[in-house]
């Protein structure tokens, strides 16, 4: 019986790492090639395709970000159409259904869901240091009781940085 592997090989689904996408344009009468790699070809691959030398190059347009793998995951797998969310190989309704939020972090920092004796450490450890540093209280009550939120959050977030470099 003949794998998945293979039979995407025969019906030209996907290939060998030697795949390219022949590129025409029809303002210049030029050719190329651009490599296909899982399914893919590199937005900078169009570059290359200018009317002349001085123009920057082509470009891809994605409104919304609607068809842009912007990395390859081992982490999370995502299939929009298809309705398919999965992160280390588990549905996300599982992970829903059956984990807890400090599960779901284990899962995804070490690969694999945490046994019984792996989360009450993890537990443990995340528990015993999600403590405000005294100084964050400090400069959070300097705030006016009116204050933007988002002001709030950015003066937050430079702070920490300053108090964990």
């Amino acid at each position: 019986m003949a794998t998945e592997e293979q039979t995407q090989q025969e019906d030209g689904a996907s290939g060998s790492g030697n795949d390219t996408l022949s590129i025409t344009d029809n303002r210049t009468g030029k050719s190329y090639e651009v490599e296909i790699t899982d399914e893919t070809v590199k937005a900078m691959d169009l570059r290359q395709i200018k009317v002349n030398e001085d123009d920057f190059g082509m470009m891809t347009y994605d409104p919304a970000y609607t068809n842009t793998a912007s990395c390859r995951s081992s982490i999370t797998y995502i299939d929009g159409e298809a309705g398919i969310l999965q992160h280390r190989g588990y549905p996300i309704e599982d992970l829903c259904e059956k984990s807890s939020y400090l599960e779901v972090a284990y899962l995804l920092i070490f690969g694999e869901l945490p046994t019984q004796p792996q989360l009450d450490r993890w537990m443990y450890d995340v528990t015993h240091h999600t403590f405000v540093h005294e100084d964050m209280k400090a400069l959070y009550r300097g705030f006016r009781h009116d204050a933007h939120p988002m002001g709030i959050l950015l003066a937050g977030v430079g702070a920490m940085s300053t108090f964990y470099p």
